[in-house]
């Protein structure tokens, strides 16, 4: 954490997997909590599965910086593939975490992960999604994921705000709600820290 409570966040993801969408969300959730809040992506090729990159700034005061994040407190990677061509960790705070997508557990993770010397944690938003959403839609779980082992909103006001969103994002499909809020909470629960 650094000066006024600002926590910065990287997600790495594909074009698709939503992972610009779990920022933004992020970003309304904090904003709900009083918080200051940015939510922007980077793209790069504009197409389905191309990588991405989406920044979160959230602190207790107004935030005049405006540019990507080169030394976040937190990644979240929702691509597992990407480890193997992206330096996720670059520039990571020691005393963060990155967060993986990935079945596998937390040791299993670390040898790719260029050295990284801190936390490790995982969780199978894949399987989540597909046992709560029906398909694969990662960016759910993965956000649950994040504010948990970041701390960075209360976990009841989180979840209540998420659901509120969800009403008013799936108004016209409220059976989504009920799976999104349910790998919210999946995830809340089984993410891995090592």
């Amino acid at each position: 954490m650094k000066d006024n409570g600002l926590i910065e966040f990287r997600w790495h993801g594909r074009g698709g997997q939503g992972a610009k969408t779990a920022c933004l969300l992020l970003a309304d959730a904090a904003f709900s909590s009083g918080k200051f809040v940015q939510g922007f992506p980077e793209y790069g090729p504009e197409r389905m599965g191309a990588p991405i990159t989406a920044y979160n700034r959230i602190s207790d005061a107004r935030c005049s910086i405006h540019c990507n994040i080169d030394e976040p407190d937190y990644v979240v990677v929702v691509d597992e593939t990407l480890l193997d061509t992206v330096e996720v960790t670059r520039g990571l705070a020691p005393q963060g975490a990155v967060i993986v997508n990935t079945a596998k557990s937390p040791a299993e993770i670390r040898p790719k992960l260029s050295g990284w010397g801190g936390k490790v944690c995982t969780i199978d938003a894949r399987r989540i999604s597909e046992e709560t959403l029906g398909r694969n839609f990662p960016n759910t779980p993965m956000l649950s994921a994040a504010v948990k082992i970041s701390g960075v909103l209360e976990e009841g006001k989180f979840k209540q705000d998420m659901e509120e969103s969800f009403h008013h994002k799936f108004a016209a499909k409220p059976q989504v709600v009920a799976g999104n809020m349910a790998a919210l909470v999946q995830a809340w629960e089984e993410v891995q820290e090592g």
